[in-house]
């Protein structure tokens, strides 16, 4: 499986753009993601010191990919991760592709001295699993989407 994990830098433009393609198609959100923002924006996200874009590519194509932003903590000079997107494309899911994602996040993660991340799973839908600051992941449920 040729599989290639990379951070999306603020001169990968192109692939950040093609993670919102595979973001639409993954998500069944087609028209959300149709009208990208303009190249200038998203450079200015990439070079930001708070969001965090890490893609997955088999042979140069956008598979899978996830999105998460430092919040810097008031308590105590640290800062969380937090996953705000994670996807593979259908035709690639069970490979250990989001697996590999979370992976490179938690290199990225240490990197920028974070303690721990975590990702919201909606009630009602599939509960993302995952475990392990920066060794430990945590998984957090929302009554958000219930009225």
């Amino acid at each position: 499986m040729n599989l290639s994990i990379q951070q999306i830098l603020p001169e990968d433009v192109a692939l950040m753009e093609a993670l919102l393609a595979t973001f639409g198609e993954a998500f069944d959100e087609v028209e959300t993601y149709r009208n990208p923002p303009s190249p200038d924006y998203l450079r200015q996200l990439l070079d930001s010191d708070y969001f965090i874009a890490i893609a997955a590519l088999k042979e140069g194509e956008v598979v899978g990919g996830l999105t998460a932003y430092e919040l810097k903590k008031f308590e105590q000079e640290r800062s969380e991760i937090y996953i705000y997107d994670l996807a593979v494309a259908a035709a690639h899911r069970r490979q250990g592709i989001a697996t590999a994602l979370i992976q490179k996040l938690k290199e990225v993660a240490a990197a920028c001295g974070a303690y721990v991340i975590f990702v919201q799973a909606d009630i009602g839908g599939s509960n993302a699993v995952l475990s392990d600051p920066v060794n430990k992941v945590r998984s957090q449920k929302s009554n958000l989407s219930k009225k």
